[in-house]
């Protein structure tokens, strides 16, 4: 089974296919699904119920990352889908879509990137705790195996470095989170070039959240004593775990490639062109 089609039927549609889906399948209410019309071929976007008859969700067992949000894939086996939970069409050319409407996607890139950032802050913070607890070289005695200190000027250098990348992530997730306020604020009056600008700061956070992100979550498995690849546990006993950041960051960095989204901040910077509204792996 592949894909996902709409086929008419009297009062609505018949679903049929499988959908994969980032999160909520074992939770969610409601399935968001696109799928051509098998008579129009336009893509409808419609509302399926998981009690329905012939909806089988398959989560993911074996995720590198992300595990809680409960990612997998659904299928649908003669799924009835009446009229009043086809959403609309969706458009064929972004152009034409609505400034308003043109938010949507942004929105849903921009709260990945805080995803990102928190998963940054947070492995950075636990970091900081790890080595703070972790003993001085009086402590340790000289026979005792070397570990680093709140003292060690490398480990200082290493946390001042790692700072400033959370640091420079969190001021530019700001900017685009202040320029997306304004544009839902301002509703079925925001402007293209408006749209246009917030795309780019979207996609500024993207990829400097996504750098710092990646960077944070490996070093700070050296920083504090790990060794080895990810998975191992922490010398200092600690259970902390600090390889789950690195996988979930992995998840969310894989989704897109920063050489597109530099790529499209350059040619607006360069040229002025408006920067695609939709997600872009």
């Amino acid at each position: 089974m592949a894909g996902a089609t709409l086929t008419p039927a009297p009062g609505g549609y018949v679903l049929r296919g499988r959908r994969n889906f980032a999160a909520g399948v074992g939770v969610a209410d409601r399935f968001v699904v696109g799928a051509p019309s098998t008579e129009t071929g336009e893509i409808l976007i419609v509302l399926v119920d998981p009690g329905r008859p012939g909806v089988l969700t398959v989560p993911v067992r074996d995720r590198l990352g992300q595990r809680l949000a409960a990612a997998g894939t659904v299928d649908f086996d003669d799924v009835r889908v009446e009229r009043a939970q086809v959403i609309g069409a969706a458009a064929r050319d972004e152009h034409a879509v609505s400034p308003a409407a043109a938010l949507a996607p942004l929105a849903l890139r921009l709260a990945l990137a805080h995803v990102s950032l928190g998963i940054a802050q947070e492995a950075l913070a636990e970091a900081r705790d790890i080595s703070r607890a972790a003993p001085s070289a009086a402590e340790r005695g000289a026979a005792a195996p070397a570990a680093r200190s709140g003292t060690d000027p490398y480990l200082l250098s290493a946390y001042g470095e790692l700072a400033i990348d959370a640091h420079t992530a969190a001021a530019v997730v700001d900017r685009a989170t202040d320029a997306m306020a304004r544009g839902l604020s301002a509703g079925r009056n925001v402007s293209m070039e408006t749209c246009a600008d917030i795309s780019v700061l979207v996609a500024a956070a993207e990829a400097v959240t996504g750098r710092a992100t990646a960077h944070i979550t490996a070093r700070v498995l050296e920083l504090t004593d790990r060794s080895g690849p990810p998975g191992i546990t922490d010398r200092a006993g600690s259970g902390a775990a600090l390889d789950r950041f690195w996988r979930n960051a992995r998840v969310l960095t894989a989704q897109s490639s920063p050489a597109h989204r530099l790529r499209d901040i350059g040619d607006h910077y360069l040229n002025g062109s408006h920067p695609p509204f939709a997600h872009r792996p």
